[in-house]
């Protein structure tokens, strides 16, 4: 499933900030961009794992165009994760 991932530009001194909106609570960080994306499929599939043992649903991913407008994520970098949800 693709999960759209916010990221929050980083710098020199500060690290790459990843949100997952379709995720409550879930969110992530890395050094670099690409640390970031891989950190962030990372801390979806823990999210997930936590989820299915408490036999919760699993949430759907939503189209990044969802969030697009949305002023919490004004100025963040739009990407997606691809995280295989078939054994949670």
């Amino acid at each position: 499933m693709l999960y759209p991932i916010a990221v929050e530009k980083g710098s020199i001194n500060e690290a790459y900030g990843v949100i997952v909106p379709d995720i409550h609570g879930c969110f992530s960080a890395g050094d670099t961009f690409e640390e970031a994306l891989n950190n962030a499929k990372e801390a979806i599939a823990d999210h997930l794992e936590i989820l299915a043992k408490k036999k919760k649903n699993i949430p759907l991913a939503s189209e990044v165009s969802r969030f697009l407008d949305d002023e919490n994520f004004k100025g963040f970098i739009w990407a997606v994760v691809d995280v295989d949800v078939n054994h949670y």
